[in-house]
Order: C-alpha cells, then structure tokens, then sequence
C-alpha cells in the first residue's frame, strides 16, 4: 500500500474554541482555517488528562493515564514504551521531533530516530535534589510556578521563552525538512523514504505574554466568557494550587480582558509559526493533498471560565481540544460529532498508513469517522486525572467522579453547554446516572 507522509501539529493549552474553524471571528487563524477546509473536523474531541504531560505521554501510548502509568504531572513512560513513534520506526518510516514532547524521564527520544528541540526542551527536569543523609531525594520545585493571579497582573506585551523556544524550534524544522526532502549540498535526500514529522509549540501556554502588535489588535476585542460564576464544588471552583479569580473580587475586568488579548495574540502566533512549516514542505517540492495532516492540542485553557484559569478541570474549557485530520486523497472535508480522544491518534495513523498496531491499546482507529461511517461508534470517551477523578462522556452527558470526596456530577450539555447546573440528582437520569456508575467501576475508579 502508500505510505503517506504525516504531519502532526501540536499547540500547548489551546481552547478547542479559539480557532477561526471552530466558528471564533475574533481570533486570526489563516493556515489552521486553510488546512481545516480540506479537512475532517472533530467537533468532540477531548483529551486523555487534563493536564500537558499525562496527555502527551498518553497520546504517545495510545492508552489511558491508568494503563501507561502516567497519570500526574512529573511522571513519564517507562523507557523503551511503544509509542506510535516506535512502532512507524520499526515499520519503515523515518520519524522526526521538532519541539515540544514534555518527556521527563530516562528515554528522551520514547521512538523517534530524530530529535529536534527548540531549546530546553531535551532533558528539562522540573525536580530539585532535596538535603538530606543518605539516598538522594527529588521533589518537584515548587518555586517554578506562580499563581493564577500573579499571571493575570503581569499580561501584556513582551517576548516570553515560549515565543522564543518555538522560533528556534520551526528553524530547526526548516533546516531539517530542506536536508530531508532538498539536501543540494551532500545531494542525498530522503524523500523516497515515508516521513512522520511532529511539530509541537509551547504557545499558547500562558505566560499571557504576546507581542506588542498582535495583543495591541486584540485587547479592545476580545470579551470574557458570560459563565465566570465559580463552582461550589471542592475541585471544581475550590481548587487550592488554583483558586478561582472573580472578576471585580481578585481581578479586574480590564485585567481579565489583557490576559485574554495575550493569549489570542499567542493563538495567532502559533497559526503563523504552522504556515511557516507548510511554506517550507511546498518551498521543498511537497504536495500537502499528498500528506496526512493532523493538527491538535494536549488540553483547553479555562480563560476565566467560571473564574477558572489554566486547566485541570472536567470544564469543556479545560477538556476538550481542537482536532482535524487532514488527508484529501482518501477523505472529503466534513465534521464529525462523535466524541474521540487524543489517544485514538494511534489507532488511526497505524491503519492509514500500514502499521501494525501492538496489543494493549486503548485507542480506536478512527478511519470509519473519516469516512462518514459512524452506526457503530461507542459515542463515548474517557479523561482521567491525578490517580483519583474520572470524567465520562457519552453522547451529550458529561460524568464527573472525584475520589477524594467521592462526590459525582453530571452535566448534560445539549440542555446546559455552559456546565452551570448539576443533572446528577435531578429526576429523569437515574437511568443514565446507574450507567455511569457502572462504567466507573468497569474502569477501575
């Protein structure tokens, strides 16, 4: 069979509604628009965690936080993992990193045979060497992170090292995409050869920091989202390490609107960082109708969102992503309302392109979707976060479960999309609640 090229775009913390595609009129997203046009677009499609690395490391492991052992933030696969990277590997493609992965352990490269880092990517270590007698002990710094408020106060205009990292990181793709496809010095190209190319940005990912231009177009257009109410809920609008910031309590509505400028500029930035690696494959000779394309992202940004920044959260805001896969020689552009997961990205790329896939996953090809064939999809999808809280979707109906407390919610989006009201004790569900309860306890919670 063909082989086809693959091409994975990958933001950090992009919202699943901060994108021209997903019907925005703020935000300014040409390539994303142009790529998503030929594309199918996955209106539901949510992530494994709410949280960067536990989504990364599942999307690599086609798995769920619980089965590949990465469920919080500091923790990683075990070395030598099959990853989808491995797997293309050992099957005959050429498999190329740009940026972002978020790998923190012993095995950096978890399959990939290149490895391009925007800076200080590779190796990064967010644990430092406690005192003590005796073995030596690692904890996570807490010294790395501010709180949500203090990010809000300093939005604005300025170069973070995110915008940075991802310069070098799309000029280290550039470089290898003309040795890979051009190479007119050694004259030793590799284009006969499949090539799986990942790119993968910092941006958005706050700091709410973005270039005097672009957060100067968007501060007197963007507006706050209309559900700031904040949660009652312990986690929900409790949450310690992120409390929620309402406005004209903790923060001001110019000073939510800043932070929203910020980030909408980085959106921006990002969609123009992306049309920089499209120009530099046509600039090489390559056809994009010849390529498979996906674009996505780990998890949402809450944005204020019931007085709720970052993620974390079971909130759309924070769980669900945006999603396209793009490959015009074998499917129409349309959109698809079934509920998928980042983690069925490795089902799909080893049926499309003729890989075998390992025994063990938890992914489903999504290749029937593609082709408008959706009778016998299990409209339902899973996230998982931190060992202990459970989301469940199925259809519009959205379960929470939360292990501390044991407390469970559920919000049925079709009747609430704003996820305001609590259906879970309401008549009419106790159907659908035994359900859900029965599917928690098949899953392990």
């Amino acid at each position: 069979m063909e082989r086809p090229n693959v091409l994975i775009l990958m933001s950090d913390e992009h919202r699943y509604d901060v994108c021209g595609f997903a019907q925005n009129t703020v935000v300014r997203t040409p390539n994303l628009d142009r790529l998503a046009e030929g594309a199918v677009i996955f209106d539901n499609a949510y992530t494994p965690s709410p949280v960067c690395i536990p989504a990364r490391q599942c999307m690599a492991a086609g798995q769920y936080p619980r089965t590949c052992g990465v469920e919080s933030f500091g923790e990683d696969l075990e070395p030598n993992y099959r990853t989808f990277a491995r797997i293309f590997s050992e099957h005959g493609y050429q498999t190329a990193a740009c940026g972002k992965l978020h790998h923190l352990g012993l095995d950096q490269m978890q399959g990939w045979r290149y490895r391009i880092a925007g800076d200080t990517e590779v190796a990064v270590s967010y644990y430092r060497k406690q005192s003590g007698d005796g073995e030596a002990v690692y904890q996570f710094d807490s010294r790395l992170k501010w709180d949500d408020k203090k990010e809000i106060l300093r939005a604005g205009s300025g170069d973070p090292v995110h915008a940075r990292e991802d310069r070098l990181t799309v000029e280290g793709c550039r470089n290898f995409i003309h040795g890979y496809f051009v190479d007119s010095f050694y004259d030793r190209p590799k284009r006969e050869e499949p090539l799986m190319l990942y790119v993968g940005l910092r941006n958005p990912h706050y700091p709410y920091i973005a270039s005097q231009e672009l957060f100067d177009y968007y501060l007197n257009r963007v507006e706050p989202y209309t559900n700031t109410a904040p949660s009652a809920h312990p986690f929900l609008g409790r949450c310690s390490n992120c409390p929620p910031l309402v406005i004209g309590g903790e923060v001001t509505m110019r000073e939510v609107k800043r932070a929203m400028a910020a980030y909408y500029a980085n959106v921006e930035t990002v969609d123009t960082q992306f049309g920089r690696i499209l120009h530099y494959l046509e600039e090489a000779g390559e056809n994009l109708d010849d390529w498979i394309i996906l674009y996505t992202s780990d998890h949402g940004e809450m944005l204020g969102e019931h007085s709720i920044w970052e993620k974390q959260r079971f909130y759309e805001g924070s769980v669900r992503v945006p999603f396209f896969i793009r490959y015009p020689r074998r499917f129409a552009p349309g959109r698809c309302r079934k509920n998928v997961n980042l983690i069925d990205i490795y089902a799909t790329l080893c049926e499309l392109c003729g890989s075998p896939a390992p025994e063990g996953l938890e992914s489903r090809s999504l290749t029937g979707l593609l082709e408008g064939r959706g009778e016998d999809w299990l409209d339902e999808t899973i996230s998982q976060w931190g060992g202990r809280n459970l989301m469940i979707k199925n259809g519009n109906l959205k379960y929470h479960y939360y292990g501390d407390d044991g407390s469970e919610l559920l919000f049925d989006l079709e009747k609430d999309p704003e996820e305001n009201r609590d259906f879970g004790r309401e008549p009419g569900y106790e159907e659908q609640m035994a359900y859900f309860r029965r599917r928690r306890e098949e899953i392990g919670f």
